[in-house]
């Protein structure tokens, strides 16, 4: 049987990544050719020359003075940790199919708890916000889901209290193959609910097929075309060859946050999801990662952990 591409493409390997990002120096360089890749410029003034103060680490302006440091206005700003310690977080997040915990990260990176808490956070909002408006287009499958298990002597299904209701969406090739995907948190699944989502990220005269869920009539107010299969419940839904790619993600979610996380906190429910969502639409290619992710971090506005606990999604 032939390997799969994805599955075996080459990462980067522990010693490659010491190798480009093992010291402090290394990091700084990466990280300020990643923020000004066509040279400095000033935040206040736009003007394109500025000089080292090398005590501080800050760029000052030759034009109005002004000074600013390589992570200011970033989601890196303000942080007490050295740089080779988010380098190796991002590592560590990026190049983990299943992601990591802040426990592990805490572990692994000999920092506090509560550290390790706000990295992950952090870099879960920058993979939050990277995704947000990017639209699926073409052949869409589309299904709700749920986060969190059934409780004893609970409502099952469908309305079942202490659950997360989310959107599961895949984008698939003329082959059927999966390109994207978008998985949303929402607040159920009713028809304005559903219009709302659709309109902010479906594309117009896409095709969309979903099972009998008549909130998922409203895809149609998006401009798109609806069409729709009527499963039942149970094995004969998740065996139904339309929803093949669906079904298999949300399989894949599940088994990812069941394994690697012992709880989600439903108002950080978005974040996780987003999480997989970014690894997943990006697998193409595992050795970018990094600075991808670095480099839409530098470009995400700072996020206080007073805003981060609030769990905006």
């Amino acid at each position: 049987m032939a390997r799969n591409q994805v599955q075996f493409q080459k990462g980067v390997s522990l010693n490659e990544f010491i190798s480009q990002y093992g010291t402090e120096e290394q990091c700084f360089d990466a990280l300020y050719s990643w923020r000004w890749p066509d040279g400095f410029r000033c935040p206040t003034c736009n003007h394109d020359k500025c000089c080292q103060l090398n005590h501080r680490k800050l760029q000052q302006c030759n034009r109005c003075h002004q000074q600013t440091s390589l992570t200011a206005g970033t989601i890196f700003e303000s942080t007490k940790l050295p740089l080779t310690l988010w380098f190796q977080g991002i590592y560590l997040i990026t190049q983990d199919k299943k992601g990591v915990s802040a426990m592990q990260l805490h572990r692994q990176l000999g920092i506090s708890y509560n550290a390790a808490w706000r990295m992950k956070q952090k870099l879960m909002q920058v993979m939050m916000e990277r995704d947000h408006d990017k639209k699926l287009s073409g052949f869409i499958e589309l299904d709700d889901a749920y986060l969190g298990g059934e409780r004893t002597g609970c409502k099952p299904g469908r309305g079942a209290s202490g659950k997360t209701p989310f959107v599961a969406a895949v984008e698939t090739t003329d082959e059927h193959c999966p390109v994207r995907i978008k998985l949303s948190v929402v607040k159920g699944f009713r028809t304005k609910e559903i219009k709302a989502w659709s309109q902010q990220h479906l594309s117009e005269g896409s095709t969309v097929i979903s099972d009998g869920l008549a909130c998922f009539n409203a895809v149609v107010d998006a401009g798109c075309l609806h069409d729709k299969i009527v499963c039942g419940g149970g094995r004969a839904s998740v065996e139904e060859p339309e929803f093949y790619w669906v079904n298999t993600i949300l399989g894949n979610l599940k088994s990812s946050l069941r394994s690697t996380y012992h709880a989600i906190r439903p108002k950080y429910a978005q974040r996780y999801l987003s999480e997989f969502q970014y690894r997943f639409n990006r697998r193409f290619n595992l050795c970018d990662l990094i600075a991808r992710l670095t480099y839409a971090a530098l470009r995400t506005p700072p996020m206080p952990e007073k805003l981060l606990k609030l769990g905006l999604g």
